[in-house]
């Protein structure tokens, strides 16, 4: 089964930038095949040494941290549970560009997100899945409201990627 690992905060800035052909040659010394990356924002594909997604995902950011010196946080989902996450999203998809997943490490604390009132990010749309969030951007990622939000009021890590990108990355899992 191929697993896609998401990386949170890769080439933002050049303080995190890190080399495709060194993410690549990260996961394959952590004895995963078949590796392929996707974009530079630290999208990667590959077959597991290690079949547990919660270990895959600490392996590659202890490795990150220990080879590149960078705090990494990685969301790792099976091409099982990417296939879901298109499956499943609760929201309409108008245009792709302006529509999020939000990845989490963790379940999300419905709690918490039942306490945002939708005024505060309005025009922005979002729905709660098992481990993600679906996000609609009407205005665009400029300026979003809700991502700061959300930081703000959550413990869990998280990284976003735009509808195109999970699609492709399904499709490409799924090769």
């Amino acid at each position: 089964m191929r697993y896609v690992a998401l990386l949170r905060g890769i080439n933002v800035n050049p303080a995190t930038t890190v080399a495709m052909s060194d993410l690549r040659a990260l996961l394959e010394g952590l004895g995963h095949t078949g590796v392929r990356t996707h974009l530079r924002s630290g999208n990667a594909l590959f077959t597991p040494a290690e079949k547990r997604p919660e270990r895959v995902a600490a392996a590659i950011e202890r490795r990150i941290t220990a080879e590149l010196g960078l705090s990494v946080a990685v969301m790792v989902r099976t091409a099982a549970e990417l296939r879901a996450v298109v499956e499943e999203n609760p929201l309409e998809v108008r245009d792709p560009a302006r529509f999020g997943v939000f990845f989490l490490a963790e379940a999300p604390d419905r709690k918490v997100l039942a306490a945002l009132d939708p005024a505060e990010y309005a025009p922005e749309e979002m729905a709660v899945g098992r481990r993600e969030l679906y996000v609609y951007f009407p205005d665009g990622l400029r300026r979003p409201k809700l991502p700061p939000l959300l930081e703000k009021r959550s413990n869990t890590q998280a990284t976003m990627r735009n509808w195109n990108t999970v699609t492709k990355l399904l499709a490409l899992a799924e090769e």
